[in-house]
């Protein structure tokens, strides 16, 4: 079962202080047997010292301060390593924004074991299957994550329909098998290239559906150049497919 193996969801933050506080406690009754890593970019809000708090209250509790804001990428990558090192079974992303529900996260678990398929080494809540669906985006957010997404897939011929979402499951045995230090995605990029270098290593992933909701509270990091430069990663990622050599 789900709840009987080893887990940590992690969370990158960077001036969250608005959603964390909140988001931690949905966390901890959503999955009371997982741990939580909040991975914090030296935010100027107080978003770090906060976690330190909290942390000193519940031991579940787990905080890696890193020196500035490093990319998104880099943090995730981060807490991957802390999975691996500390013998995690089971490694869950999520947004620190609420757009995704802390409530869904046993649906994830769930999918990585099932009886009538042989388990998944990737679950990932999906926008774009039968069930999934966003709220609050206007026109060009979605035209942008369609693109992005479509031109993902084609490229790099990834076998799921969401491949920029970062709300997601891993095997951590999987990802141990990787060259972490070898991504190089920095930014939201990194998100196509993990799976992209799961994919090479014939790993199996499904798709659960999810609601993505847009942020209520502080500032949303994703923008037009965050996108031109995940396609431009992309593209060189799909030329490596094309061109193989190195390790995934």
């Amino acid at each position: 079962m789900p709840e009987t193996r080893k887990t940590l969801i992690a969370v990158a933050t960077y001036n969250e202080i608005e959603n964390l506080p909140r988001l931690v406690d949905e966390i901890i009754r959503a999955v009371p047997h997982a741990d939580l890593l909040v991975i914090d970019d030296n935010s100027p809000d107080g978003t770090g010292a906060w976690c330190d708090e909290k942390r000193a209250a519940d031991p579940r509790i787990h905080c890696l301060h890193r020196t500035g804001k490093l990319g998104l990428g880099t943090a995730i990558v981060a807490g991957m390593k802390y999975a691996i090192e500390h013998g995690y079974e089971l490694f869950v992303n999520l947004d620190a924004d609420f757009s995704h529900d802390p409530f869904a996260i046993p649906k994830l678990l769930a999918a990585m074991d099932t009886s009538d398929r042989p388990p998944a080494d990737v679950a990932i809540g999906s926008r774009y299957i039968a069930g999934g669906r966003i709220e609050g985006w206007p026109l060009r957010r979605h035209v942008m994550s369609r693109v992005v997404n479509r031109y993902s897939r084609l490229l790099l011929r990834l076998p799921v329909k969401d491949c920029s979402g970062s709300f997601r499951c891993y095997r951590v045995a999987r990802l141990a098998e990787l060259d972490l230090d070898g991504i190089t995605s920095r930014g939201y990029s990194f998100f196509e290239e993990i799976l992209w270098r799961l994919a090479r290593r014939g790993c199996r992933m499904v798709e659960v559906p999810i609601t993505f909701v847009e942020r209520k509270r502080g500032r949303s990091k994703i923008n037009f150049r965050e996108a031109i430069s995940a396609i431009g990663t992309i593209t060189k990622l799909g030329l490596r497919r094309e061109f193989p050599g190195g390790t995934p």
